[in-house]
């Protein structure tokens, strides 16, 4: 009588393993994004945070100094001077930085940092008029890093020594008549670029913005434009030493 061997088989065929693979691929694919917004989330709410404190700061110090907002520079105006009249620089090289001015009131300095502050290479919202090009100024590996503090600042606030308690926002109407449109619509402290929350293209960065009224919020690129373009009084004048 023929005695019959029984085989048993210990691995997976090539067919199987390829299977096996190609299902993992796929939920990497679902999963791996989400866990990237989810990421991206959490840093973009880490930094509405930090501004918001930074407003409290800024409340604090103007309560301090007769309701005047911080008589201060930002970073780009130490770096990229020559985006402001040459009338304007010893003005500029007198004032503080903005982050130094408000360094008393704030209680922990990892507040001036975004977590999502990767740094760059050129300013995306002031152009050289002679190349259309936008300003290059060098803020790696983060701009916290190198400067400090990963917002700039609206330094005409300083130019024209707004009060807190009297700023307010003004646009003109379709009758080409200013509007008052109040505080809440003035960017005092903003992202350093708009790629870390959003993407490189100009309409799809994005920016948090903390507002004259104490908000912070993300804002998208058109939203920002706005903001930069509402005046801070009617019939705007250029800074004093403009």
């Amino acid at each position: 009588m023929t005695r019959q061997r029984s085989v048993h088989r210990n691995g997976f065929t090539l067919i199987e393993l390829l299977t096996v693979i190609g299902i993992i691929a796929v939920l990497a694919g679902i999963i791996f994004p989400v866990f990237a917004a989810a990421r991206g989330k959490a840093r973009q709410t880490a930094c509405v945070s930090n501004l918001r404190q930074l407003g409290m700061a800024i409340q604090m110090y103007a309560s301090d100094y007769d309701g005047q907002l911080p008589w201060s520079k930002d970073a780009s105006d130490d770096a990229v001077r020559v985006m402001w009249p040459q009338a304007c620089w010893p003005m500029l090289a007198a004032m503080p930085l903005y982050n130094d001015a408000v360094e008393p009131y704030v209680k922990n300095n990892r507040i001036w940092r975004c977590p999502s502050d990767t740094g760059f290479d050129e300013l995306d919202n002031n152009f050289d008029p002679m190349t259309g090009r936008p300003r290059p100024m060098p803020a790696r590996p983060t701009m916290f890093e190198k400067y400090g503090a990963s917002y700039l600042y609206r330094t005409e606030i300083s130019f024209k020594q707004k009060s807190l308690d009297s700023l307010s926002g003004w646009r003109r109407d379709n009758n080409g008549q200013w509007q008052e449109v109040g505080a809440g619509e003035i960017n005092v402290l903003f992202d350093g670029h708009g790629s870390w929350h959003g993407g490189t293209l100009f309409p799809s960065k994005q920016y948090i913005v903390l507002f004259a009224d104490g908000r912070a919020k993300l804002r998208t690129y058109d939203q920002y434009q706005a903001a930069w373009s509402t005046a801070i009084e009617p019939n705007p004048t250029p800074a004093p030493c403009q």
